[in-house]
């Protein structure tokens, strides 16, 4: 019989009385000014004040992201949504040792305490002088609850290495998921979450100094845009995901930092034969057999009465990692880095590194495994870095797909150095560049080969954003910070460059009464005479998206299938009656959409922000602001990635460019950005959507970085605890911005 908690002795258990969270003394040595779009400049007098003021000011804007990303971390979502999340807190929980957690919190050097003391204060005194605002579940924050959340990309290892539905299976006897679906689902068009990232050496820029394109796509809304100085030295300008204290993508007085996601091996499956022997469940590795590892897990679950239900497990590992799924007769076990406080370290130190070789001291820690960084420095310095936990294995093995974790032979055998991995330094050519691509095209002539490594250090291959930005970059002499966002914005679309001719192809192979050739002859003339660019007012831009999307569906799931990177089975397996068959798909489909072929993007591809909620729900009936660029699977360098809700007629982005900035490192470093959408989280905040017309323009705002150039857009100085962000300037009524409505002419 399930125990049943009631939510008020959960509560009591993890939240002393609001009062006991205030910090005055923190607050009296810390301080936040507002500048016009609302960002956060914090100051403190050590480090762990300005974590304290950094933290702060990012509950102010939105505290329910934070709360969420660590409902999330730790394992606890089912405390806040029920059910629905019992295998996402499982899944983290498998990886994740809250007991552990806080032993490795009192284990940390001295300066790491200090922050994560500083964080937790922070939030607590937000907490403690906002008693309106009611948490889910969270109602004190621990200081070590900050290692469960220490490194800030957006779909972490654990998300892309352990599928849900198979958990189940495995541990609650819910049915096994089909392999078809599971394809399908692997198959399927996403946005890549891992972004753009360009460097430029001084050789190639206009005034001799290195310049750094700063360019994530990620979920809208996901990360604070935020200064935070200090007396000891801190000085870091960037975008922080929601609860760190860490800029995750950024930069300082010397150097600046962006990362993309990398397609690394870094996470492996073992198969192993798993018996009974005496009793207990062994599995073998090689010629022994070994016990298999057991650890009680008890998560708290929401019910529909609101009272907490404890659902226990008992989850199993071997020496590669925890078991997620049973496959072919065995079982699956997964590795991975988990690594939380080198990770939380390397994640902050790196924010005050002050040249290459620091912020390599930062990352010899080996904490990052799913970022590929490109790196510019006030000293001239460029370059393209491998994520550092790269294991070493024996490249005779496949390890893209499960391997026979009974032969020990298949076993991680440590790390790679640092010098072992890809790497392009100040290369000759004078730029280096990431777009999730493999590493072999990151500096164009001067890049690593890929005969030098092996095969694991790269799965991804190359993508349409890799061939827009190598042409850009190789083609253009000098650049300025703007000339760097203008190609960063350029508009044209290598995918349909590379297809539109083979689809011509395809429809002149078609027979001669094929009723095909009637119904996609003007279609098919629309793209041919097309520039392959992108923009609002553009009717080709309307049908190519939609023929992408389809040749997305159809291939995806077969590429998945083969195992072969998807833009590789663009170019090498799929057929010209393929294109075909996925173009009179799009056609059909936006005929039955939209009464025809011929729409404007714009008028269908929109931005809108009419609520706070976490999950955004759109409306066609409330004004949106229309979009040019495209989903970055195109070759759309400015990503734009949407949603289609059901009973909507329009696209509306969620996905894709969010914070962006140019950095230009020298004496003194520029610096220009834009946020999708606003800083607050707050639809009653001035600066809800205050940023969107210069989102959707890809127009950038110079950034204040001195307090000389604060000051004449300083709207409030206080201290953390004193006043609202806003200085009381509120809007009475959400007032979404838009320039009409979906559809709209």
């Amino acid at each position: 019989m399930r125990a049943l908690l009631t939510i008020g002795l959960a509560m009591a258990l993890a939240a002393p009385a609001a009062a006991a969270g205030r910090d005055d003394a923190r607050a009296a040595r810390s301080s936040i000014v507002r500048d016009g779009f609302g960002i956060a400049h914090v100051h403190g007098k050590s480090d762990a004040d300005a974590v304290f003021a950094m933290v702060y000011a990012q509950a102010e804007d939105d505290f329910p992201r934070i709360e969420r990303n660590y409902l999330a971390a730790l394992g606890r979502l089912a405390e806040a949504d029920g059910e629905a999340a019992l295998w996402l807190d499982l899944r983290q929980r498998l990886f994740l040792d809250l007991d552990g957690l806080q032993a490795e919190y009192r284990r940390s050097p001295g300066w790491l305490r200090a922050l994560m003391d500083g964080w937790a204060a922070g939030l607590n005194h937000y907490l403690a002088t906002h008693p309106d605002v009611r948490p889910q579940v969270i109602s004190r924050f621990e200081p070590w609850m900050a290692l469960a959340f220490s490194e800030g990309s957006i779909g972490g290892d654990i998300e892309r290495g352990v599928d849900l539905a198979a958990l189940a299976a495995l541990y609650g006897g819910a049915a096994a998921p089909d392999p078809a679906a599971r394809l399908a689902l692997a198959g399927r068009m996403t946005e890549p979450k891992g972004s753009n990232g360009i460097a430029i050496g001084p050789s190639r820029s206009s005034d001799g100094r290195a310049l750094l394109w700063i360019n994530p796509h990620t979920s809208f809304y996901f990360r604070a845009e935020q200064q935070v100085t200090s007396d000891a030295g801190l000085d870091v300008y960037g975008a922080a995901t929601w609860g760190q204290f860490f800029v995750y993508q950024g930069f300082n007085r010397h150097v600046g930092w962006m990362h993309t996601s990398s397609g690394v091996d870094t996470i492996d499956e073992f198969g192993v034969e798993v018996a009974k022997r005496g009793g207990v469940l062994h599995y073998r590795h090689g010629s022994k057999w070994r016990p298999v590892r057991q650890r009680a897990v008890t998560l708290r679950v929401r019910q529909a009465d609101g009272a907490l239900a404890a659902r226990r497990f008992t989850v199993l590992s071997t020496h590669h990692g925890p078991i997620i799924r049973a496959e072919g007769g065995r079982w699956i076990a997964v590795a991975m880095l988990n690594a939380p406080r080198a990770a939380l370290e390397q994640s902050f130190l790196r924010t005050k590194a002050a040249d290459l070789r620091d912020y390599l001291r930062a990352s010899d820690r080996k904490a990052n495994s799913s970022n590929n960084t490109i790196f510019a420095a006030d000293d001239g310095t460029i370059a393209y870095l491998h994520p550092q936990f790269v294991p070493v294995r024996d490249d005779r093995f496949d390890y893209t797909r499960p391997v026979d974790g009974s032969d020990p032979a298949t076993d991680w055998r440590g790390l790679h150095r640092l010098d072992q991995l890809p790497q392009a330094v100040a290369p000759a050519t004078g730029w280096v560049m990431n777009t999730n691509n493999w590493p072999w095209g990151a500096a164009g002539s001067a890049s690593p080969k890929a005969a030098d490594f092996p095969r694991y250090m790269d799965q991804f291959g190359e993508n349409p954003r890799g061939v827009h930005a190598t042409a850009l970059l190789d083609t253009a002499a000098k650049f300025t910070p703007q000339s760097l966002a203008a190609a960063a914005f350029d508009p044209f679309l290598p995918l349909f460059d590379a297809q539109i001719p083979q689809l011509r192809r395809g429809f002149d192979a078609l027979p001669a009464g094929d009723p095909r050739r009637a119904r996609l002859a003007a279609p098919l003339a629309l793209l041919e005479g097309w520039d392959r660019r992108w923009s609002s007012g553009s009717e080709p831009t309307s049908l190519a998206v939609h023929w992408g999307e389809a040749m997305w569906a159809q291939q995806g799931p077969k590429a998945a299938a083969a195992n072969v990177p998807l833009f590789t089975w663009f170019d090498t397996r799929m057929t010209d009656a393929d294109r075909i068959a996925a173009f009179d798909t799009a056609v059909t489909t936006m005929v039955r959409d939209f009464g025809g072929w011929r729409i404007a993007w714009g008028r269908i591809n929109r931005l809108q922000r009419i609520s706070g909620a976490i999950t955004q729900a759109f409306d066609d009936a409330q004004p949106s602001l229309p979009v040019g660029f495209t989903s970055g699977n195109f070759g759309s360098l400015a990503a734009f990635s949407v949603e289609r809700q059901p009973g909507q007629r329009c696209f509306y982005g969620s996905t894709g460019n969010s914070f962006v900035a140019a950095v230009e490192f020298g004496p003194q470093v520029r610096a220009w950005a834009v946020s999708v959408g606003g800083q607050s989280g707050d639809p009653a905040s001035p600066h809800f959507d205050d940023q969107s017309r210069r989102y959707v323009a890809g127009d950038l705002r110079e950034v204040p970085l001195t307090a000389a150039a604060l000051a004449p857009f300083e709207s409030r100085r206080y201290r953390p605890g004193a006043a609202r962000p806003d200085d009381g300037v509120r809007r009475t009524a959400p007032a979404p911005i838009g320039d009409g409505r979906c559809l709209d002419r």
